[in-house]
């Protein structure tokens, strides 16, 4: 007799019901509802202007919505910070890295290590074997991550040399040593070269193989079908569209809001 699947009943690991948010009366998200399923990888994707930034800000924690409701694995966490979300699973990176340039590659990507004994001050003295035992290991871990992102071979650089590409994986790396099971990625395409594109690419579906969530927003539309097995299309601020790529591609709605009609 089959088995019923034990995933079957999970809720999305995130969630967004009906979001609201006004910026001086008007409404740049206007009702969005829209969910990820463990695992899933979703692009968000819209003409200039049509609220996907600040849907992406929503659920990260950046903003507060106006109204409407934000899961993260079943628990309402609407009024939780990015700190939070980022202890419950929730990572997101920037379209523009701002790494600390001074900072070498590795310390940069240290950063991002969460629930260090050392980050308390007195527990240097208390536990000073405990504190370098986790920064050891956070630098392996750090390492790790570089190598896996072709950056090792910059990891005692400055991050100030690293070109917009190098950034973003950067950023990317930085995030992951927080162990994220879902990562919001912003428009990962933008001001790379095609060489790194095809890098970023490949990582991309690496991280979604090793069964991270991920939402990307990205104008690249390319990318978003080679990666996504689903989008969503925003326009005005509501949800226009949801499917396949191929058939959201063909949606009259969604030509029209891209091209106004000239298709």
């Amino acid at each position: 007799m089959p088995t019923k699947d034990a995933g079957a009943d999970r809720p999305p690991f995130v969630e967004a019901r009906t979001l609201v948010k006004l910026f001086g009366g008007m409404r740049v998200v206007d009702g969005v509802s829209i969910s990820l399923a463990h695992g899933e990888m979703v692009g968000l994707i819209g003409p200039n202007g049509a609220g996907k930034t600040t849907m992406f800000n929503l659920l990260a924690g950046s903003l507060k919505p106006t109204s409407g409701e934000i899961r993260i694995d079943g628990v309402d966490i609407s009024r939780e910070g990015p700190d939070k979300r980022l202890m419950r699973g929730l990572g997101r990176t920037f379209q523009i890295p701002r790494p600390f340039g001074e900072m070498t590659v590795l310390e940069n990507v240290l950063t991002g290590a969460q629930g260090q004994t050392g980050e308390t001050h007195w527990m240097n003295f208390l536990r000073p074997g405990r504190v370098a035992a986790e920064e050891k290991a956070a630098v392996e871990k750090a390492r790790g991550l570089l190598d896996f992102l072709l950056l090792e071979r910059l990891a005692l650089e400055p991050a100030r040399v690293l070109s917009g590409g190098q950034r973003k994986l950067l950023e990317l790396a930085r995030i992951l040593m927080a162990d994220p099971q879902a990562i919001l990625i912003d428009e990962p395409a933008a001001g790379v070269n095609p060489a790194l594109l095809e890098l970023i690419i490949d990582k991309i579906r690496a991280l979604h193989a090793q069964g991270k969530t991920i939402l990307i927003i990205e104008h690249n539309m390319e990318m978003v079908n080679r990666l996504c097995g689903r989008v969503v299309v925003m326009a005005a601020g509501k949800v226009l569209a949801q499917g396949k790529p191929a058939d959201v591609a063909r949606d009259p709605a969604v030509i029209n809001a891209y091209l106004g009609g000239a298709a």
